[in-house]
């Protein structure tokens, strides 16, 4: 908890609702549970069929999974599903880990690509860490996060920048259904969407941007013009085009946030786990798109 009420108030965010939240934490478990047969046919039926970019080459991916804050339940989900996902297109292998000592310039370089997969108040304590994410990062490799993977870096000000944002809290909640605004219709990432926004039963989070109109492409902002997503508890009017998802080149590397991901059902979606493949195997390299920021989307 101390922890958290200083990384805040070092990047400048005040959020009684994310404090709260975080506070009810235990962290992860040692070991996750397995998945349920009817889960795993519904990640089945949801999967790409093929990869939309043919990989350059054999294509390997760590998805970390240690949460020190909120542990989310679709952890497991979102693992298996990605496994799945590389699996069914030949688009990569995939590593699952909570180890820490994973973070090593030796061991990352077996990787194309690192998912925080909702980790939470991840701090890298140990600089050589750091300095390995940050090479790795910046030296042409991907990363992906997903959902509370913004939820992390609160005393690490450049990871912090380099994903774009930090949580803030979250307004619309879990058992809602929210609106969604697509940002960039023609963008190939967001093809999945057939050039409309959708409506989701998730938990979306009000995010603080860190230099993100600067340096990011938003592909999804929530859709304050729906009736429920402008007037769910906690929602102002400054919630103008909340970015949900959004990608950045990083250096030589690149980076891909998606905000959706809380409940289980969002992995069971077709149009989700397309848009998740894609923005992986951008992260990768594989998937060219245009990342220049426009800033007329935030």
């Amino acid at each position: 908890m101390n922890r958290r009420k200083i990384g805040i108030v070092l990047l400048g965010v005040i959020s009684i609702m994310g404090l709260t939240r975080n506070a009810m934490a235990d962290g992860s478990p040692a070991k996750l549970r397995e998945l349920k047969d009817i889960e795993l046919q519904r990640i089945e039926k949801a999967l790409p069929e093929k990869a939309t970019a043919a990989p350059a080459r054999p294509r390997k991916v760590l998805v970390f999974w240690l949460c020190k804050g909120y542990f989310h339940e679709s952890i497991p989900v979102v693992n298996k599903a990605i496994e799945m996902m590389g699996s069914k297109t030949g688009a990569f292998e995939t590593v699952t880990s909570n180890n820490m000592n994973d973070f090593s310039a030796k061991k990352l370089a077996e990787f194309d690509a690192v998912v925080f997969n909702s980790t939470s108040m991840l701090d890298f304590k140990e600089s050589s860490q750091r300095e390995a994410l940050m090479d790795f990062a910046k030296g042409g490799k991907g990363i992906i996060g997903i959902h509370a993977a913004i939820d992390n870096f609160y005393t690490w000000p450049e990871a912090a920048e380099m994903m774009g944002a930090i949580f803030v809290n979250h307004p619309w909640t879990a058992n809602g259904i929210w609106a969604v605004r697509n940002a960039e219709p023609n963008h190939p990432l967001n093809a999945a969407f057939n050039g409309k926004g959708f409506k989701i039963k998730d938990e979306l989070y009000r995010s603080k941007p860190l230099k993100l109109k600067e340096n990011c492409r938003v592909l999804l902002t929530l859709d304050m013009k729906d009736p429920a997503t402008k007037n769910a508890r906690g929602a102002n009017a400054n919630d103008v085009n909340m970015p949900l998802d959004w990608i950045r080149n990083y250096g030589k590397g690149r980076v891909f946030y998606c905000g959706l991901g809380h409940n289980n059902g969002v992995f069971y979606r077709q149009a989700i786990l397309q848009h998740l493949l894609d923005g992986i195997q951008f992260a990768i390299g594989d998937l060219k798109v245009d990342a220049t920021p426009l800033k007329e989307t935030q």
